[in-house]
């Protein structure tokens, strides 16, 4: 891990997302009928109650769990903890629908309006950026196989070192955060890097969750996309790498076998290449 990563904590990056989340997601939230929250508060609280008398929980363990919760709280954390183990089911059910492409979660990271690089070209990176070249080709069509030409592929994911520019110091603000517009072909080329296995923070309340539970903290590398285009519903995903040692024990449980990328070594021996096209779904009248 590189120097300009060491303070780069749960709270900084819990706050980072918080702020996103207001800024980007909140105004959806407005609106709610009383009758839905109701119903959703209910039947989470008669889970919890469930809960407790099947295993008889004790004052002790549901004050360790109170405790847990304020310094969940204090620590700026629930974004990591909602988007780390709830946000798998809340798109497994926002997308069962689909008969396009596959999705998974977008996680506390995503940033828009990245820089735009046309149909083919380079995510922003550092001089000498770490990590094995990775040539991406690919084409975005609808579910009828027409080609959408003028889509957004939008690119983002972690460094070497497990970090995401605008969550840790010492990164450039863009760094490997990209907009790809596909061409009259609905096609694309991207250059990047491949990323690493990563931990979530484990230094404040999630961290302790996990040790506590005897869990671990890792997430197999992956690109994160947002795929767009016009009368289409909106594609969010991860791609993952055969063969990493946590795409079956994810600490965020959102590895899915259609997610699973193809590499192959590069014709010139620099890096690798990977082709892997996305089939969108038009938006449901």
């Amino acid at each position: 891990m590189t120097a300009t990563h060491e303070t780069a904590t749960a709270a900084a990056s819990g706050a980072n997302a918080t702020e996103r989340f207001k800024s980007d997601k909140l105004a959806g939230v407005a609106g709610t009928p009383k009758e839905r929250v109701s119903l959703l508060a209910r039947e989470v609280l008669e889970a919890v109650y469930g809960t407790i008398r099947r295993h008889k929980v004790t004052y002790d363990e549901y004050n360790a769990l109170k405790a847990w919760l304020i310094s969940v709280g204090e620590g700026g954390e629930w974004p990591l903890f909602l988007d780390v183990w709830v946000e798998h089911v809340i798109e497994e059910v926002a997308t069962e629908h689909r008969q396009g492409n596959k999705g998974t979660i977008e996680g506390p990271y995503y940033v828009p309006d990245a820089p735009e690089q046309g149909a083919r070209g380079s995510v922003p990176m550092r001089e000498n950026e770490p990590g094995t070249p990775l040539t991406w080709t690919g084409q975005v069509t609808s579910t009828d196989g027409s080609a959408l030409a003028g889509a957004k592929v939008e690119l983002w994911h972690a460094d070497a070192d497990g970090f995401y520019s605008q969550f840790a110091p010492g990164l450039p603000e863009w760094n490997l955060r990209a907009t790809f517009t596909t061409d009259a072909d609905g096609k694309f080329e991207i250059r990047t890097v491949r990323p690493a296995p990563y931990q979530i923070p484990t230094d404040g309340a999630c961290g302790k969750l996990i040790a506590a539970a005897g869990w671990h903290a890792w997430r197999p590398a992956h690109l994160h996309v947002k795929v767009s285009a016009p009368g289409h519903e909106l594609l969010t995903a991860q791609l993952y790498f055969p063969g990493d040692e946590h795409n079956d024990d994810d600490i965020a449980s959102a590895v899915k076998p259609e997610l699973m990328l193809s590499p192959q070594p590069a014709s010139d021996g620099s890096g690798g290449t990977v082709e892997y096209g996305f089939i969108l779904d038009p938006e449901q009248a």
